[in-house]
């Protein structure tokens, strides 16, 4: 916990007053490398919160992309932000959260409001012309965070929206790619079920207390698995589509926990 509190002082701190004004000039110009910083702070918030990252697979690039994937906790973003150059979609209530709201609309998080049907709209626009210039947007597809024993199924209304926003912003060809997030050791020993409760976000706990348990816990072994990506096409079922990316996670999740080797498809 000491080794923490002297990086964010003497490491995390100075990282902050140089990036964050860099990347809203970088935003503000409308420069195209402005997905480096974010890269690089995730990297340091990676170093800072004890998370170590394996990646398997790879994520699709130079072209417009859907990365669909579940979701265990906020500690997912800055791992994945680590290894890819995504957009992330969340929720509304981020946006007015304190540091983080901010952080996030520098990495031009998306956001929707899910009480209101009429937003989904507005949020596939910003999706699809993100992802016409040849970028990737992250949907952690199961609406909510879980414990990371299972995957919850994933709602496929965005995926829809997006599917159609996507081509009428002019991406002629477009990938959908299944993402799975897997916390697989503590300090070197095998997450079971009880460990997991120490980094999963679930409803029974505060933001806080999350919050205090990943800060003082010990090194956390994450894996960032990028499936096989598959075109999407308007004339595509989004549900079907939504469920064969579903299984794909589901399988790569179970594999990853139990220490087995990954699934051809979701490799």
């Amino acid at each position: 916990m000491i080794f923490r509190v002297l990086f964010f002082i003497f490491v995390f701190i100075p990282v902050m007053i140089v990036i964050i004004p860099a990347q809203a000039l970088i935003n503000a110009l409308k420069l195209p490398f402005w997905n480096v910083l974010p890269r690089l702070f995730h990297r340091v918030g990676c170093i800072f919160l004890g998370l170590r990252v394996t990646v398997i697979g790879e994520p699709a690039t130079g072209r417009p992309t859907l990365l669909v994937s579940n979701h265990i906790s906020w500690t997912d973003i800055i791992a994945v932000g680590s290894v890819a150059d995504v957009t992330f979609v969340a929720k509304r209530e981020v946006a007015d959260w304190f540091f983080v709201g901010m952080m996030a609309r520098l990495q031009k998080t998306i956001f929707v409001d899910r009480t209101r049907r009429s937003d989904a709209g507005r949020t596939a626009s910003e999706m699809g012309a993100h992802m016409a210039g040849g970028n990737a947007v992250l949907l952690f597809a199961e609406g909510q965070s879980d414990i990371g024993t299972h995957v919850l199924p994933f709602r496929s209304a965005l995926v829809g929206a997006a599917q159609h926003a996507m081509i009428e912003a002019g991406a002629s060809e477009v990938m959908i790619q299944p993402l799975t997030i897997a916390y697989t050791r503590l300090q070197g020993l095998p997450v079971g079920r009880t460990e997991r409760s120490l980094i999963a976000w679930i409803k029974s706990k505060s933001v806080g207390q999350n919050i205090r348990e990943i800060l003082g816990g010990p090194t956390k072994e994450v894996t960032v698995a990028f499936g096989r990506p598959r075109p999407l096409r308007e004339t595509d079922n989004r549900k079907l589509v939504t469920k064969a990316a579903e299984d794909d996670v589901r399988a790569a999740l179970v594999a990853l926990n139990r220490g087995q080797k990954l699934p051809v498809a979701a490799a």
